[in-house]
């Protein structure tokens, strides 16, 4: 008896009838394997084959799905429709002839799933805090929290938790640097917090900006924070002690601080997944003499708090970050 290169065995001329039986239940054993052998439901599947390997195929007829065994566990990977919520929609509207409906989470709480599916999320880290001024250099504005979008993510059948990051606080003195954004979260999704700002000194000095979702903005001379791949952009650096660089943004990097000017936050990001576009996540703006303005989609800007439930960043002299956010919606 021989294989193929993949591993199924056959009968040649050259075996003989003795050997028939074994070739024959070999060839069963490895069509158990790697066929897609079919259910009545999961209870029967699991009497059938109590102890799957990696790579089993099944179907099972109560749901016309197929599934298969990843190592731990049986994983859908045929015959996913819609998700569904059975939580109160915050909306529902009609675009392009699909109808769907959304919910959108501004605090930490439960997302109730009846059917398992694909849905599109929003996800947005709380935005970090403004630093405070020091007594010889100006401070960096926060960063936005990461914002992330996911289309036709799956979601498990279940009670999914929602958390919701909190807005980082600004410095509290020149000595105390401002306070990263939490992070937000649903299921595996992840918004990342974002970046703190610098830490003003008493003495002049380059200090770099904070990573995060969005970097936070550096002083004295430093560089901006990082931002997080596919979430956010990084802080805006500094020339000198006189101007601070703004917190990066969902689509763009917070400016430079340079000369008697502070570096802008950068802009945020528009999402329609509750039928209008709504741009969050600016970067918080950096001090000078002439403070940089916030970041378009609600970055803070001397003193002033970045816009809660988009993640954006407060303006330095201690402006507070926005809290997250987290959206989800379904076709119905």
């Amino acid at each position: 008896m021989a294989v193929t290169p993949v591993g199924n065995p056959y009968v040649e001329s050259s075996d003989l009838v003795a050997n028939y039986p074994g070739a024959s239940e070999a060839l069963a054993e490895r069509i158990d394997i790697v066929g897609v052998n079919p259910f009545a439901n999961a209870a029967a599947r699991d009497a059938a084959i109590p102890s799957p390997v990696q790579g089993q195929m099944c179907s099972l007829n109560d749901d016309n799905k197929g599934y298969r065994y990843d190592g731990s566990a049986w994983i859908l990977f045929s015959g996913a429709g819609n998700a569904n919520f059975t939580n109160a929609a915050t909306g529902t509207y009609t675009t392009g002839g699909i109808s769907y409906k959304y919910i959108t989470f501004t605090g930490s709480g439960d997302l109730i799933v009846d059917r398992a599916g694909f849905a599109d999320i929003l996800v947005i880290g709380g935005g970090a805090g403004g630093s405070a001024t020091g007594t010889s250099q100006y401070g960096g504005g926060g960063g936005a929290g990461g914002y992330l979008v996911v289309t036709s993510a799956y979601l498990s059948e279940g009670t999914q938790t929602v958390t919701v990051g909190a807005g980082g606080a600004g410095g509290s003195s020149g000595e105390i640097s401002s306070y990263s954004g939490g992070a937000s979260r649903l299921g595996p999704y992840y918004g990342v917090g974002g970046g703190g700002a610098d830490v003003p000194k008493t003495t002049a000095g380059a200090v770099l900006g904070n990573s995060g979702g969005s970097g936070g903005g550096g002083s004295g001379g430093g560089a901006g924070g990082a931002g997080t791949t596919g979430q956010g952009t990084n802080g805006g650096g500094s020339t000198d002690a006189n101007a601070a660089g703004g917190g990066g943004g969902g689509s763009s990097a917070g400016g430079s601080g340079s000369g008697t000017t502070g570096g802008a936050g950068g802009a945020g990001t528009a999402s329609s997944l509750t039928g209008t576009s709504v741009t969050r996540a600016g970067g918080g703006g950096g001090r000078a003499i002439t403070p940089g303005d916030g970041g378009v989609g609600g970055g803070g800007s001397n003193g002033s708090a970045g816009t809660i439930n988009t993640g954006s960043g407060g303006g330095s002299s201690a402006g507070a970050g926005g809290s997250g956010l987290v959206i989800v919606r379904v076709v119905v």
